[in-house]
């Protein structure tokens, strides 16, 4: 068995369990996978909330953690010094730029599920990823 985490266009989180991948894929094609809240099929798997911690680290795993970490730092510092930060008005912006009112020019921001669901209506294309946020240190 396995579960996945699902989401439908709508934003409603779920979770499915199938026998397999396969099944799963075989499923989604039919329309046979839907939300339990709005029964939409316009369903994707999104990632898992949870993580398994071991208690011991695998031989040269902490040297790969570090330089994961150390990538995704290099991609927060390269996005905050070459994309424009909108805020809230991250929808606002995309359209004007998308309708040709404003010059097309890189930003970054914070939207909600309802602008999302609109930008992608109006062919706007757009690509979302969290930030992390830094852990707290003592000083």
């Amino acid at each position: 068995m396995i579960a996945y985490d699902l989401q439908c266009i709508a934003g409603h989180s779920f979770e499915g369990w199938f026998e397999e991948e396969k099944a799963y894929l075989k499923q989604k094609k039919k329309g046979l996978v839907s939300c339990p809240v709005c029964n939409d099929t316009s369903v994707s798997r999104v990632p898992s909330t949870f993580g398994i911690k071991t208690s011991e680290i695998p031989t040269g795993t902490d040297r790969h953690l570090k330089k994961y970490a150390q990538v995704g730092k290099k991609i927060i510092n390269f996005v905050e010094k070459n994309f424009d930060d909108v805020g809230c008005n991250f929808a606002n912006e995309a359209l004007k730029m998308h309708y040709g009112a404003t010059e097309p020019r890189s930003i970054r921001g914070i939207s909600t599920k309802e602008e999302e669901k609109s930008l992608k209506e109006e062919g706007v294309e757009f690509f979302k990823f969290p930030i992390p946020i830094p852990p707290e240190t003592d000083s």
